[in-house]
């Protein structure tokens, strides 16, 4: 019982920890930012240049290169296309990189799990931050597009700051696990990967549930997928505006798995974190 109520305690007070130590967490990611692109003429520019690359690419495959029978696939798209991609890319670029990163975070800043002093729940939140930099570009970056192409921001725009908050809580329940049970199965990193590839056609980034032609359960169980609801958030506080208050439903079921990921995704990380400078 005793036992219980200190691992209770500890969970209670994460984010008082985090909060104490958040000066070590912004200039741990910093470095890590910095870092990825150490040693390259052109430094951290590469963070930002990727991206737009990808945009690029996908738009020019999608629009000019499949144009005929990449169509069916936009139906229901009212704007030009390379915005419509745009609103779903930016989202999952954070999820993939902070996710990839969080994964292999305790392994790659093992010398610091190590450390009897230092607290290792930092670093998960290090990678969250640390992935952070180029998605705060990339988001104006596509204001910049959307307002050079004749769709100013308003209001709804502000819905952002709500669905980026949403993937970062998202993002933080999946890596603390997925950190952990790296320690012990280092070809977690590769399932994450194969993960992602699988999810970024499960989401629907580059198509439109209109241009499906499956049954309704089938729609149902694929708009239970998180990450729908974080891009289609972004779509419509850029093109449809929409509030995230009129799909009280999926906000909803949002929430609650969110919630119940962070809270098992802390969970595994609290069990598992003695063995961790073992293993290391």
């Amino acid at each position: 019982m005793a036992e219980r109520k200190k691992k209770r305690l500890q969970s209670k007070r994460l984010p008082k920890r985090l909060f104490a130590n958040r000066k070590l967490i912004w200039n741990l990611a910093k470095n890590d930012f910095k870092k990825k692109f150490a040693g390259s003429y052109f430094g951290v520019i590469w963070a930002f240049v990727q991206p737009v690359i990808t945009v690029l690419l996908y738009w020019f495959v999608f629009e000019k290169g499949l144009h005929q029978k990449a169509s069916d696939l936009r139906t229901g798209v009212t704007v030009p296309f390379v915005l419509w991609l745009m609103g779903g890319l930016v989202p999952w670029f954070y999820f993939q990189e902070a996710l990839n990163g969080g994964a292999g975070v305790l392994v790659e800043y093992s010398y610091l799990v190590k450390k009897v002093v230092f607290q290792i729940d930092s670093l998960p939140v290090v990678k969250l931050i640390s992935a952070l930099f180029t998605h705060v570009f990339f988001v104006v970056f596509m204001l910049v597009v959307f307002t050079c192409m004749g769709y100013f921001p308003d209001w709804y725009v502000l819905q952002l700051l709500y669905y980026s908050f949403c993937m970062v809580l998202l993002t933080a329940g999946l890596s603390y696990a997925a950190s952990a049970v790296t320690v012990f199965f280092r070809d977690m990193k590769e399932v994450i990967s194969i993960l992602l590839q699988i999810g970024m056609w499960v989401t629907p980034i580059m198509w439109t549930f209109e241009s499906m032609v499956v049954p309704s359960w089938a729609l149902v169980i694929l708009k239970l997928n998180p990450m729908y609801y974080i891009v289609s958030g972004y779509r419509d506080a850029l093109i449809n505006k929409v509030g995230f208050w009129e799909h009280p439903g999926l906000t909803l079921w949002f929430w609650v798995f969110t919630l119940f990921i962070l809270w098992a995704g802390t969970a595994v990380f609290r069990r598992l974190r003695v063995h961790f400078a073992d293993v290391l």
